[in-house]
């Protein structure tokens, strides 16, 4: 089996062919990247030019919706890196450079924050319009039932290690039916493609394009079909970032400007609903990335997760949800896990 199954030798041959067969096997590689899945990236060198080599191992990581949806987005305007070459059954795809500049660095050297993310808001109004329907049959359907298997990560995996035993059965039952009481209420606002990890740290600054082609877009592989709230929400309630409350009002208020048809209460109500799905699953796989696979710094972001959720728990369609951690999870229980 190709991957993590492949010993190491093997795969560095294969990837080394790949290369070569590219016209790259001459560079030098670099680490760039990693992230919290298996996935890592190279940048490439040669001859004053510059690649980004992908490295996605089989069985655990899956290269081709990214080319799928990256190819899609490209050709819809939308700067995704360009495929240069593939190998889709080791998992090894050379793509385009589009540099290390991202929203995140550039935030942190004094970048107009307002300006980043109106580029970004326009960008996610631009694709919801834009996106053949035939390509959203094509997509997985971000469903009720994956997000009520998400949020149990909060009790599968925060839950004991913050309280030391297993949520119990009668937690659960009631965690669960107040879930299944209100995310269908997110089938009131229309749907689209939701990139699904649409933050600062998966957007790149490209000066040199012009209008929502200056966005570069990063990490798209799991796309979905989700209410069109779906990655504004990734955007503006991101953990790893304080975005002011105010920012956040005014790119919502963008959007909606740009779609007057959207009903405004359907999609706010939407919008906290996803937003407290999407940091009830943040809680359980920054415990997950703790307690099972020893990445103890996600929960420097702890303390950010907690005020998001109490931020959309505010929301009145949340009341069931917010009676459960009222009851059962209160802000005094709510913490970062201790990493020693």
């Amino acid at each position: 089996m190709i991957g993590a199954t492949m010993e190491a030798g093997a795969r560095s041959a294969r990837r080394d062919a790949f290369l070569a067969e590219a016209g790259w096997g001459r560079a030098d590689l670099r680490l760039l990247a990693g992230d919290a899945s298996f996935r890592h990236y190279d940048r490439l060198t040669m001859d004053g030019r510059t690649a980004v080599l992908m490295d996605a191992p089989p069985p655990m990581e899956n290269v081709r919706p990214f080319v799928r949806i990256g190819r899609l987005l490209k050709g819809l305007g939308f700067s995704a890196p360009e495929i240069y070459a593939e190998d889709p059954e080791a998992g090894f795809l050379l793509l385009e450079d589009l540099g290390d500049q991202t929203y995140t660095r550039e935030l942190d050297a004094g970048g107009n924050a307002e300006q980043l993310y109106a580029l970004a808001t326009d960008t996610l109004i631009a694709l919801h319009k834009s996106v053949p329907p035939a390509e959203l049959d094509l997509l997985p359907v971000f469903e009720d039932a994956r997000a009520l298997r998400e949020v149990q990560l909060l009790l599968d995996w925060y839950w004991p290690a913050h309280f030391g035993s297993p949520a119990p059965d009668d937690v659960r039952h009631e965690f669960v039916a107040a879930w299944q009481q209100i995310l269908p209420l997110r089938e009131a606002a229309p749907k689209s493609m939701a990139l699904f990890d649409f933050h600062v740290d998966n957007l790149l600054v490209l000066k040199d394009r012009q209008g929502i082609a200056a966005c570069g877009l990063l990490d798209f592989q799991d796309a979905v079909l989700a209410p069109v709230t779906f990655d504004l929400v990734s955007l503006l309630e991101d953990v790893r970032r304080h975005v002011p409350w105010d920012l956040m009002d005014r790119m919502i208020a963008r959007y909606l400007a740009a779609n007057p048809g959207i009903d405004r209460d359907a999609y706010m109500a939407a919008y906290a609903i996803i937003g407290a799905q999407r940091n009830t699953r943040i809680a359980g796989t920054f415990a997950r990335l703790l307690k099972r696979d020893g990445k103890p710094w996600y929960q420097r972001f702890m303390p950010r997760v907690w005020e998001l959720i109490a931020h959309d728990l505010q929301h009145p369609a949340l009341a069931p949800v917010a009676s459960w951690y009222a009851r059962h999870l209160p802000v005094s229980e709510r913490a970062s896990l201790p990493t020693q």
